[in-house]
This record gives structure tokens, C-alpha cells and sequence, in this order.
């Protein structure tokens, strides 16, 4: 690869399937985009080889540049995420390199070689390693990686250094030359459906939906559920104005807060009804179950759903429908006022692992996720825990109303479902 010579030509975006550019554009336009932000990709070829030698996706507004290197088969064989935080700089969030075996293992095959770098700005960062790709064990170990590797300053239009040069060991110089537009790709009225897109955090999805009775709702597993009437489950005094939401069985927290009047609110369950198919007796059940807990601070609707974060929490850093949660190793969770989370979860553990009746109440009905209810003497703050189907981390959403008022605060129980077809 001494010496090659690599076109560079520019298009709004890619098509990951058939490795085509979609919508060319001039190096000009392409530098207009680059200004204001807007995404655009890169291609770099050599001529005569059928596949690009990669492919880079810019979006400053999203804080992203992605990066696939291909190999002549075609096969994307290293990716790059980067990042653009404080300031022009460029974290290198994570890199992950494929080898295949031969020329005619298909891309991304299951028992391809995977080692994968993931790094935070903090100076972490995770080396996981996959010899024998998902067909076989991994190791992790911690990255050791320089600040020249972790971090970059943000170049300049069209000044990215060709990376498949330097993986392929060139140490001679590459001559780039830019090509006037892009060659030809996607039909550019038909936007390509795997289109490659910087990462999209998760989103809330139809939360109120699930506190509307009568609503129809599906899931692979239950194609008919139909939302029933929210069951209130008490409710929660939050005297600080302060209401706090995590486990409250680790003897920390709250990791999220959420700031609301100061008062006491109702504490209610989304119930959803669904039917199967019993394959043992041959029967049909009809079950109802939790989907939600929430915290109802208005009746007002909810105009907007975002998802609670830490102030340590930077959304620039998620992947591809990730978000921020609170973590739990016993399937449990909280609301609680914030500024008493200590007492309140001391007098939880008194409660749960005794019994002591003074400490607070349980659970008496069991088709309720809501465990147990504590409360401090002195400020009447409380506490009101509650199950999930499963241990990790759990998302919690805060609504808002048009004026962009708390109107409640949501905990999913197990996933979301999504409406029914009409």
C-alpha cells in the first residue's frame, strides 16, 4: 500500500447493505454540512478495487464521527466511534476489530475473532476479547491505552488521517484526492432502509398508553394485551420537594432525582390483561399484570417524556438505544423524598428483614409490585419500594407537561409493549 493514491468523495449519507453512497455531493457542499453540523460521510477509495477502503460518518450536531474500515471482500473488519467533548476534542469511545478466517466467511460471522476497546473520559476503559467471536469465551481485562490514543483534536474538513493505511502497516505517505462528487449510489429519492445513522439513545415510547384503560397493546410474545384501570397504591409524601428514585438495598443512593412541589402524591400501577394458551393442561389464562408504577404528580397530560439522569450522566456518550438508569442487584426499586433517602431506607431494611411492624408496612396484596412503605417521624418524608421483573438497570422517565412541569414519574416493571395496529 506504499505510496497508493485514495479518492475521497463526499454524499448525505450511506447505505450499510449494498456499501453505496446515498444523495453525492460536491467537496464544497460537503463542507457547507460540516459547518453547520449537519451529518454527512466520507468515502475513501482506491481505484480499481471494488470495495472502499472505508467509510467515515460526520454529525457534529449529534456529537458523533463513525468510522468502517472494509476489506477487499467487502467485509467491514474495524469500526471507530468517536465522540466530540470538551470542547474540539474527540474521545475515542470505542473500536472493535473483526478477523475472519478466510475470504469466504460472510461479515460479522458468528465465530469471526472480535476484540473490542470501549473508553471513558475519566481514564477508564474496558478490553474485551472474543477469539473465537460469539461461539466462544471472552476475556476482559481493564484498557491501557495513552491520552494520544484516547483523545484527538477535532480535524479540520477533509483533514482525517486514512486509518485502513495505517492498519494495513503503510509508512509511506497516501496522496488523497478529492473528486469533484461522489460516484453514483442509492437511488437518491428512496432513502436506503439500513441507511447508517449516528447512535440514537432509547426512547420513552407510549407511556401514558399504559395508564389508559381500553388501550390496545401488543408484544411478541403477547400479540393482544389490553391496558385496564391504573390501581392506586397509596401514596407518597415528598416534603423536600426532593424525590429520589434507585434501589434500597445498597445503603446508597438516590442516584436520580427528579424536583418537584413539595406534597404528597398518589402512587398508582398500570395494569394490563392478556390471555394465553397453556400448552401442559391445554387451557386458556387470562392474566393481569403490572406494567408501570408511577408517581402521579398532575393529572395534566404529558407532553414530553425524558429519561432521568445523574448529574455525572452524559448523554453524548450513549450508544444505539441506551439510557441511564438506576441499577439493582435484588429486582427492587424506590420513590422516595431525596433529602431522607437514609433514614427512610434504614427503616425499609427494619422492615423487610425483621418484620418490624414499627418500622413500616408490606405488601398485602400480592398482585402488587409495591413492597413496602416507610416514613421519618420527625419530617413525615416516606419511602415507597417496589419490584421489577429483573435485576440491572431500570430506566426511570419523568413527563412533562407543554409548559414543561413534572406531571409524573415512571418506572417500567419489565419492557415496554408497543400499541396494537388500529
Amino acid at each position: 500500500m506504499a505510496g497508493m493514491v485514495v479518492e475521497l468523495g463526499y454524499a448525505e449519507g450511506w447505505d450499510l447493505a449494498t456499501r453505496t453512497p446515498w444523495r453525492p455531493l460536491s467537496a464544497e457542499a460537503a463542507r457547507e454540512r460540516d459547518a453547520a453540523g449537519l451529518p454527512y460521510v466520507a468515502e475513501y477509495r482506491t481505484p480499481g478495487r471494488e470495495a472502499p477502503l472505508e467509510v467515515r460518518l460526520v454529525s457534529w450536531q449529534e456529537h458523533h464521527v463513525g468510522l468502517w474500515v472494509y476489506d477487499e471482500q467487502g467485509r467491514r473488519t474495524y469500526e471507530v466511534d468517536y465522540r466530540l467533548l470538551d470542547g474540539d476534542r474527540l474521545l475515542t469511545r470505542r473500536a472493535r476489530r473483526w478477523g475472519y478466517a478466510g475470504p469466504e466467511v460472510p461479515e460479522f460471522d458468528a465465530e469471526a475473532s472480535r476484540t473490542t476497546v470501549t473508553l471513558f473520559p475519566d481514564g477508564r476503559g474496558r478490553l474485551v476479547q472474543e477469539p473465537k467471536g460469539s461461539k466462544g469465551g471472552s476475556m476482559q481485562t481493564t484498557a491501557k491505552v495513552t491520552e494520544e490514543e484516547r483523545w484527538m483534536d477535532r480535524p479540520e474538513f477533509g483533514g482525517w488521517p486514512v486509518l485502513s493505511a495505517q492498519l494495513h502497516g503503510s509508512a509511506e505517505p497516501v496522496a488523497v484526492r478529492e473528486m469533484s462528487v461522489a460516484r453514483p449510489g442509492a437511488d437518491p429519492e428512496c432513502e436506503p432502509a439500513d441507511r447508517w445513522r449516528a447512535p440514537r439513545p432509547g426512547e420513552a415510547g407510549p407511556l401514558d398508553a399504559l395508564f389508559r384503560p381500553g388501550t390496545r397493546m401488543t408484544t411478541s410474545q403477547y400479540p393482544e394485551m389490553t391496558v385496564v384501570e391504573p390501581v392506586r397504591g397509596g401514596t407518597l409524601n415528598v416534603p423536600s420537594g426532593l424525590l429520589g428514585i434507585d434501589c434500597p438495598l445498597d445503603g446508597k443512593g438516590p442516584r436520580l432525582t427528579v424536583a418537584v412541589p413539595p406534597g404528597t402524591y398518589p402512587l398508582e400501577e398500570a395494569r394490563i390483561a392478556f390471555g394465553y394458551h397453556c400448552p401442559w393442561d391445554e387451557r386458556w389464562v387470562d392474566c393481569t399484570e403490572t406494567a408501570a408504577v408511577r408517581l402521579r404528580v398532575s393529572d395534566s397530560p404529558a407532553a414530553s417524556w425524558e429519561v432521568v439522569m445523574a448529574p455525572e450522566d452524559d448523554p453524548r456518550l450513549l450508544d444505539e438505544g441506551e439510557v441511564y438508569c438506576f441499577s439493582t442487584d435484588g429486582a427492587t426499586g424506590a420513590f422516595a423524598d431525596a433529602q431522607e433517602w437514609g433514614p427512610l431506607q434504614a427503616l425499609f431494611d427494619r422492615a423487610m428483614g425483621s418484620g418490624d411492624p414499627d418500622a413500616g408496612w408490606k405488601r398485602t396484596d400480592p398482585l402488587s409490585m409495591f413492597l413496602a412503605r416507610t416514613r421519618e417521624p420527625s419530617s413525615g418524608a416516606e419511602l415507597a419500594a417496589f419490584a421489577v421483573t429483573s435485576d440491572g438497570g431500570h430506566p426511570v422517565w419523568v413527563g412533562r407537561s407543554a409548559d414543561g412541569d413534572v406531571v409524573g414519574v415512571v418506572v417500567l416493571v419489565d419492557g415496554m409493549p408497543a400499541l396494537a395496529a388500529p
